[in-house]
């Protein structure tokens, strides 16, 4: 069965802040590019119109968890700026939505999608909120996401917080977005904004893409400044991009990156960063590349297989040399090590997040939360409990030997004895494999489902990752990924593109209730 479709979207683009002539203004799977002909308030007058017809009416999707009241102003502002001095560049008056773990010093608060966070509305920008605005982007609201990134249980539902509920995937509504950066990712898919920025610690931003039939774009450890976001991990958080394009995800990422005084880790990034990654997207990108298929990633599903292989040949008649298998010697290592790690991470990095909004938050530390959560059990934890968050409230410092020992550990088998391996003994340009299986059917009760993926080497090791659609599996998408080594970006971004050119997998979604297997 089949939720009609809105197929026409569109209202009339005022022609004086554009430049342009007076046409019907279309933004369904439009590009930056294309989108950069109209002026910003016709763009978030169309964009807050699909907001309120699909994602808080009509399929209902509830990606967006919080609006802009100043986005109209906003918009306006850089409507005139640019009839008097021109764009600033391609993101002048673009509608983006951030995930709502990103601090925006603005009406809108941020939360992580608990309502422990209701109303608390930070002092300052975070650094990528600050790098939008000087690119003249229009932050046009908040995404949900699943709460406090889905590390409060092991036995969560992705893609619901107690703030905005359950996010639903545009292609099957009932079936999970995956997470965390779940209604980043359904913005985007669905056409509710341009581009999103997701964040991730260990497949919140991959997973999402994946199977909502995006672009998802996980960034070298501290090529993009992690200040401003609320965490869970410094030893792997990372902000990125979320769009329908490689060549969208490439702008984005160009925003995005830089040095920031805030966030020590940027300064490794100083001459290895660019404010201009399309520079890198051709055509024939394929052309000469030597990929590793990382086998022990497929496997989970029979038919994500087999697109796989479709993938895999398009990549060898694009001129990639595959070498087959090319599997990490410390595959499977690193889960309890890693587990181990956030744990300690959390704690200590979520004290200091919430220690530092003094009276404008009604939570101040790790504990609060916990006791919050339990004294409004009803409504933060009607599906699950917070198990993890406990866990980690009952670690040490960030000094303890099990920590520091956990921690060396991961990056040894992640890096050195991991993907830095392989790479080196096969002289590769990047491994490929299944981004992760088609989306599950939304859980309650047991929780989110085993759907395989690819995502933690590269988020371990804190190394780049890219996924690109790969096809459908009964109507739901699959995505293919790049991952390699540290700052390999440039080259990433090039394989995508060259894979994403030639063949096109990208479609919109139709808002189906259900899909069967076929």
């Amino acid at each position: 069965m089949r939720l009609e479709r809105r197929l026409f979207l569109g209202v009339w683009a005022g022609a004086a802040a554009s430049g342009c002539r007076r046409e019907r203004l279309n933004v369904e799977e439009a590009t930056l590019a294309e989108l950069g002909r109209y002026g910003a308030r016709a763009l978030v007058e169309e964009y807050l119109r699909r907001i309120d017809e699909i994602d808080r009416s009509g399929p209902a999707l509830r990606a967006i968890i919080e609006l802009n009241p100043d986005a109209r102003l906003i918009a306006d502002q850089l409507d005139r700026e640019r009839q008097s001095k021109g764009r600033r560049g391609p993101l002048h008056g673009i509608p983006v939505i951030l995930k709502d773990n990103i601090d925006t010093a603005d009406r809108m608060s941020t939360t992580a999608g608990s309502l422990a966070l209701q109303g608390s509305v930070a002092a300052r920008d975070a650094f990528v909120a600050r790098r939008l605005r000087q690119a003249g982007a229009v932050i046009l609201g908040k995404a949900n996401l699943s709460e406090w990134a889905n590390f409060r249980s092991s036995h969560s539902t992705s893609g619901w917080s107690g703030r905005g509920g359950q996010t639903r995937n545009p292609y099957a509504l009932d079936r999970n977005p995956c997470g965390s950066s779940s209604g980043s990712a359904v913005a985007v898919a669905a056409n509710l904004c341009a581009v999103a920025v997701g964040t991730e610690t260990d497949g919140s931003i991959i997973c999402p893409s994946s199977v909502n039939g995006i672009v998802g774009i996980k960034p070298t450890l501290g090529l993009v400044s992690r200040a401003g976001i609320i965490p869970i991990a410094h030893s792997q958080d990372t902000a990125g991009p979320m769009a329908r394009s490689v060549t969208d995800a490439a702008i984005l990422l160009g925003a995005l990156a830089g040095a920031d005084a805030r966030d020590p880790a940027t300064q490794e990034s100083q001459g290895k960063s660019f404010s201009d990654y399309t520079q890198f997207l051709r055509a024939d990108g394929l052309k000469g590349a030597r990929l590793g298929v990382a086998r022990k990633f497929f496997g989970y599903n029979e038919q994500v297989d087999r697109l796989m292989q479709t993938a895999l040949e398009a990549l060898k008649q694009q001129g990639a040399e595959l070498i087959d298998p090319a599997d990490l010697p410390s595959h499977g290592k690193t889960g309890d090590s890693e587990l181990e790690v956030l744990l300690y991470e959390f704690k200590a990095d979520l004290n200091a997040y919430l220690g530092a909004l003094g009276p404008r938050a009604p939570v101040h530390s790790l504990a609060d939360v916990i006791a919050f959560n339990e004294h409004n059990r009803e409504r933060e934890m009607p599906h699950f409990g917070q198990d993890l968050m406990e866990k980690a409230n009952a670690k040490g410092p960030l000094d303890s030997a099990p920590y520091l020992e956990a921690l060396e550990r991961n990056r040894r088998l992640a890096r050195a004895e991991g993907i830095d391996a392989v790479m080196e003994q096969h002289r590769l340009d990047a491994l490929v494999a299944p981004s992760g299986g088609p989306a599950w059917l939304t859980d309650w009760i047991a929780g989110d489902h085993d759907a395989g993926g690819c995502t933690g080497p590269a988020a371990v090791a804190g190394y780049p990752h890219i996924t690109v659609p790969a096809g459908f599996v009964s109507g739901l998408p699959a995505g293919i990924s790049f991952f390699g080594g540290a700052y390999s970006e440039p080259r990433l971004l090039r394989l995508a593109y060259a894979f994403e050119q030639v063949t096109r997998f990208r479609k919109p979604p139709q808002y189906l209730l259900t899909v069967s297997a076929g």
